[in-house]
């Protein structure tokens, strides 16, 4: 499982390191490549295996549903390949990067079964409300056994 944040910076060319926690568990449990989309205003990345899985729940979805075509055209159609150089890096293509606001610094997110990338700006933003919703929720959040 991904777990914990981590700050990294890309470089012009796109290039920025997994943080070694996350290579420890793509390494353990599934290959080198993570498949990287765009959702929610950053980037989520999932091992292939995982993808495969999400392609598949989608892929029976009833593809004449306006929010399944619109599911297909911004979440599967921003999906690209991405594997891991022998330094342990990736390199996100200027599209990803557009989309996820990822200029300089960024933040690496552990959600269980998918990575999220950030760009640092947003995620402290993003932080502030979910910490501010959490504390609101906690009854809600109780009532799912947590």
């Amino acid at each position: 499982m991904f777990r914990g944040r981590f700050d990294y910076s890309i470089d012009d060319k796109g290039r920025i390191s997994l943080p070694a926690k996350f290579r420890e568990v793509l390494s353990a449990n599934y290959d080198e490549r993570l498949i990287i989309t765009t959702f929610d205003q950053c980037l989520w990345a999932y091992p292939l295996p995982e993808w495969q899985v999400i392609e598949e729940k989608i892929a029976a979805l009833p593809q004449f549903k306006s929010q399944v075509k619109a599911l297909q055209r911004v979440f599967v159609s921003g999906a690209v390949e991405c594997p891991l150089d022998k330094q342990g890096r990736i390199i996100i293509p200027p599209t990803l990067r557009e989309y996820g606001g990822l200029k300089k610094e960024v933040v690496f997110v552990g959600m269980t079964k998918r990575i999220e990338i950030w760009s640092k700006d947003r995620w402290e933003a993003i932080f502030t409300d979910s910490q501010k919703l959490i504390d609101s929720a906690t009854d809600d959040l109780a009532e799912l056994g947590l």
